[in-house]
């Protein structure tokens, strides 16, 4: 770990700003004094918030976390952790935070798959666990803050990959779909800069026309997937198999990178 990862992350941000949502305020203040010790180590500048109820985090979260170590169960009558993990991911759109769960129990893997976390702690909380799930976080975004390089004319141009949703290859043409909505087009063949940049920063090719992010990938079956744009794109009948083989073979990597 250590002088790499600090050097991977600070490419991307110059601090890391981080949510603890737990209503055991021991909990929390353990975890923040644990959080203090591995990103000090590392020489990461962070700012971190602590919040007693998932509603409080949902009433604050415009402040755009990086990294949201979340409770999955709260008291009686508040909203569940779950609820909150799906309000960042459908109705904020924040696909790209990181959110780690925290339990006593340990049975809550299925009800968590839809919001995508990249670790789950259980509890009392140990600082191996956390700084395995901090380095989760540091490496999964050097993935997210890579950049893509392409050329419009004779301007040599690049976009976070994180930024990139899709690209659709139309005629001789490459359009670009970003997050923010935007499209840039320029000439290129799909093939090439899906093996010379994109496979390697997790990208999926789908169709003959399509490479898709991973991290922006909401949902699929075996003909079609959605981003989150809201658009659905086709997976072609004969890359049917390797987009399935492909995307679970990333998200186990993810899982213990």
């Amino acid at each position: 770990m250590g002088i790499y990862s600090y050097f991977i992350y600070r490419k991307g941000a110059t601090i890391v700003e981080i949510a603890i949502c737990d209503d055991e305020k021991h909990i929390c203040s353990e975890l923040e004094v644990i959080l203090e010790k591995i990103l000090d180590k590392l020489g990461i500048k962070y700012k971190i918030d602590i919040y007693l109820s998932g509603e409080m985090l949902c009433n604050q979260m415009e402040a755009k976390y990086n990294l949201i170590f979340l409770d999955v169960k709260f008291v009686e009558g508040e909203i569940s952790g779950v609820q909150v993990g799906r309000y960042i991911r459908d109705k904020l759109d924040m696909q790209l935070t990181s959110i780690v769960y925290m339990s006593w129990n340990e049975g809550y893997s299925k009800d968590l798959h839809r919001v995508r976390p990249i670790d789950f702690l259980i509890k009392p909380i140990k600082y191996s666990q956390v700084e395995y799930a901090v380095t989760t976080h540091l490496k999964l975004f050097k993935l997210w803050s890579d950049e893509f390089i392409y050329k419009i004319k004779s301007e040599n141009r690049k976009v976070r990959m994180c930024e990139i949703v899709y690209i659709e290859s139309e005629n001789r043409k490459l359009i670009l779909h970003l997050s923010n909505g935007k499209t840039e087009e320029f000439y290129g063949k799909l093939n090439e800069v899906f093996s010379q940049q994109l496979k390697k920063a997790d990208f999926i090719h789908i169709h003959a026309s399509y490479v898709v992010n991973y991290s922006h990938i909401v949902s699929f079956t075996s003909t079609k997937l959605t981003v989150t744009t809201g658009i659905t794109l086709p997976i072609s009948r004969c890359k049917k198999d390797e987009v399935e083989e492909t995307y679970f073979a990333i998200t186990r990597k993810q899982e213990v990178v």
